[in-house]
């Protein structure tokens, strides 16, 4: 007997392909359903050997509030950045900052990364070859070691008692 894991690696990716597909050719006949679930079936079989072991999160409350902490934030620095572009008599102060890591992980440390780029205002520009900093372009800071501490208190912290702790 087949293992359901030997055949569907990642059930929910596949499920998600699925939808996916069918909402691509906006149709639910039969065929399509054949076509897109063969598709949902085969791509994961073909290329889950390439992707890193997913993470254990070692503690889902915390990630449901650093979710709805960092969606708080996205919110705020919308406001923020309107405020700055609405305004043109201010003067920006934009800098480039080297950000310490104390992640080790690859997955926790691309999280970090994409939270700070979808926060407006800042971007995460570049990873240093030895994963130990990461340089951050911020639109309008007056105080460097202020936003290394609010990063790290606000997203890091938290990230690594998530997943690394």
């Amino acid at each position: 007997m087949i293992r359901p894991r030997a055949w569907l690696p990642t059930p929910v990716f596949s499920l998600l392909l699925l939808v996916v597909w069918l909402l691509l050719v906006r149709s639910v006949a039969a065929g399509h359903i054949v076509l897109g679930g063969t598709l949902a079936i085969i791509i994961p079989l073909l290329t889950h050997r390439f992707w890193d072991a997913r993470p254990r999160i070692k503690k889902p409350l915390l990630l449901l509030r650093f979710v709805l902490r960092v969606l708080g934030d996205i919110i705020t620095a919308n406001f923020e950045v309107a405020y700055l572009i609405a305004n043109p008599w201010r003067k920006l102060n934009p800098h480039f900052v080297e950000y310490p890591l104390m992640l080790e992980e690859r997955f926790t440390i691309t999280l970090l990364a994409n939270t700070i780029s979808l926060t407006p205002g800042t971007v995460s520009a570049n990873l240093r070859m030895d994963g130990k900093s990461l340089l951050i372009h911020a639109l309008d800071t007056d105080d460097e070691e202020a936003l290394i501490e609010q990063i790290r208190e606000r997203y890091e912290r938290p990230l690594k008692e998530i997943y690394e702790c």
